[in-house]
C-alpha cells in the first residue's frame, strides 16, 4: 500500500468571501494535478476561519467581569478570554491555562481562539461554527467547479493529554468515514478484536501537518491512497470522533 502526501503551495493569503474551491483549483493547476473521487483534500481550519469571516478585532469586544478576573489570574488580555467564554460550552480549566469545550464539542485550548497566522497585533481567528458544514460546502464547491467529489477534512492542531507536542486532528470532514471501527474483527491469529477502532479522519490530518509548517502557506494537502475511507455521500463527520459524555472517564 502506498500513500502519497502533496502540500499544495502558491495559496495567497485568504480573506472573507474568498472561494476556497478555486483556490484549490489553481493550486492544482499549477502543480499539474488533477483531483479524483478516490483522493482526500484536508485543508487547514484557518483559512475556513478566514474565508467565512471568523476573523475578529479585540478592539470591538468588551470583556465582562468574569473575563477581567479569568484573565487577572493566567496574565492573558482580557479581550480574548471574552472571546472563549464567548465560543464555549464549558471551561474544563481556566488556570493555569484556559481549557474549553466549543460549541461544537471539541476540547481545546482557548476553545480555538488563535492568534498565529493571521495580520494585526489586534486580530484573532475563532473556529468554524459547524467545520462539519464547512467541509460539506467545500466538497460541494469542489464537485460543481472539477467535477469530482473527493474526501474533505477540515484540521486543526490540538495538544494532547499526557503527550508533549501538538497534532492535527479532524474537526470536520465530508465524505470520509472518520472512523475504522474492527470491533468484532478478528486479529492474525484469530482473536475477536474489542476494542480496536482508528481514528482515520486524525490520522489523516497528522500526516497532512507533516508535509507543511505554521510558516509554510500551505493550507491545502492532496492525499491519495487512502481512497478506502472516502464514501459517496457526505458521511457522518467529524462530529463522531468526539467522545460521549457518559464514555469519558475524566469528567
Amino acid at each position: 500500500m502506498t500513500v502519497e502526501v502533496t502540500a499544495l503551495s502558491g495559496i495567497p493569503d485568504v480573506r472573507e468571501g474568498d472561494n476556497l474551491a478555486e483556490l484549490l483549483k489553481q493550486a492544482l493547476d499549477r502543480a499539474n494535478l488533477t483531483l479524483n473521487d478516490t483522493d482526500i483534500v484536508v485543508v487547514s481550519q484557518k483559512v475556513v476561519s478566514k474565508a467565512e469571516g471568523r476573523v475578529f478585532d479585540l478592539n470591538t469586544v468588551s470583556p465582562s467581569a468574569k473575563a477581567q478576573e479569568i484573565a487577572g489570574n493566567i496574565d492573558r488580555d482580557p479581550r480574548l478570554v471574552q472571546l472563549v467564554l464567548n465560543e464555549s460550552t464549558r471551561l474544563v480549566r481556566d488556570y493555569p491555562v484556559l481549557l474549553a469545550e466549543t460549541r461544537t464539542g471539541h476540547i481545546c485550548a482557548n476553545a480555538g481562539v488563535d492568534l498565529s497566522n493571521v495580520q494585526g497585533e489586534e486580530t484573532v481567528v475563532l473556529l468554524p461554527r459547524d467545520p462539519d458544514q464547512s467541509a460539506r460546502d467545500l466538497r460541494r464547491d469542489i464537485s460543481k467547479l472539477m467535477e469530482t467529489s473527493p474526501g474533505v477534512l477540515v484540521s486543526d492542531s490540538f495538544g494532547r493529554p499526557w503527550r508533549l507536542g501538538q497534532t492535527d486532528v479532524a474537526i470536520g470532514c465530508a465524505g470520509l468515514d472518520p472512523l475504522d471501527d474492527r470491533r468484532g474483527d478478528n486479529d492474525r491469529y484469530g482473536r475477536t478484536l474489542d476494542a480496536t477502532c482508528s481514528a482515520v479522519g486524525d490520522q489523516i490530518a497528522s500526516a497532512a501537518d507533516l508535509v507543511r509548517t505554521k510558516e509554510s502557506g500551505h493550507p491545502f494537502v492532496l492525499i491519495r491512497g487512502l481512497g478506502k475511507h472516502v464514501v459517496d455521500n457526505d458521511g457522518p463527520g467529524a462530529q463522531v470522533l468526539l467522545r460521549p459524555a457518559s464514555e469519558d472517564l475524566f469528567r
